[in-house]
């Protein structure tokens, strides 16, 4: 039996993505978000223009996507109530939120400098995506979302996931797992949902 009904926003998650970009200091910020999807050699990014993160995005045209397997969700966990704004935003603060210079200590995340921006990488993430911002563009206005596309220009794997023997990325040998986090509870203007959907547990790709 189906029901019509009116959600206030549509929100399905995708993997998690640790994202990470410079603030305006040279420090590092260190954000997760779900709302991420891929065509090609680029990202999709869909975003709220209060976060740290886009105000980095737009300034310094870069960042790092670095997408953990699913034994590193407590890690992640601890990132949950964090953000790199100070003064945290209102709306932030309501539900918990406090400002963290030091995310990459916090979660206890390594950073590891990248080949060709000026962001880390998190070393503990099998998959550390490169990339830089190419278009930027408004979503439902009046609202402070944003979608941001990104290019990526440089992918590294942790070789432990590699496929031999294919010409191509292989994507098929990706898994699925739902992993607990509470950053699926958090009260702001998303639904509450109590698990993270879709934590890799493996990728692989093509070892060149």
């Amino acid at each position: 039996m189906h029901r019509v009904v009116e959600p206030k926003i549509l929100y399905f998650g995708t993997p998690v993505v640790l994202i990470s970009t410079l603030n305006e200091d040279n420090s590092v910020n260190l954000a997760p978000m779900s709302s991420a999807w891929w065509l090609n050699q680029s990202c999709m990014l869909g975003m709220s223009s209060s976060s740290q993160t886009v105000t980095n995005l737009l300034r310094e045209r870069e960042c790092v996507l670095n997408l953990p397997s699913s034994d590193l969700a407590h890690a992640v966990d601890r990132l949950a109530l964090l953000t790199g704004r100070n003064p945290v935003p209102e709306r932030k603060a309501n539900v918990g939120y406090r400002f963290e210079p030091d995310k990459f200590g916090m979660a206890k995340f390594t950073p590891q400098v990248s080949d060709l921006i000026r962001p880390p990488r998190v070393a503990e993430c099998p998959v550390q995506l490169e990339a830089v911002v190419e278009q930027v563009h408004h979503f439902e206005l009046p609202s402070s979302l944003k979608t941001i596309e990104v290019k990526i220009i440089r992918v590294h794997v942790d070789e432990q996931i590699l496929m031999t023997g294919e010409k191509n990325y292989n994507w098929g040998a990706i898994e699925h797992p739902t992993c607990s986090s509470s950053i699926g509870e958090i009260n702001m203007w998303l639904p509450r949902y109590k698990k993270i959907p879709n934590c890799f547990k493996q990728i692989g790709v093509h070892k060149k």
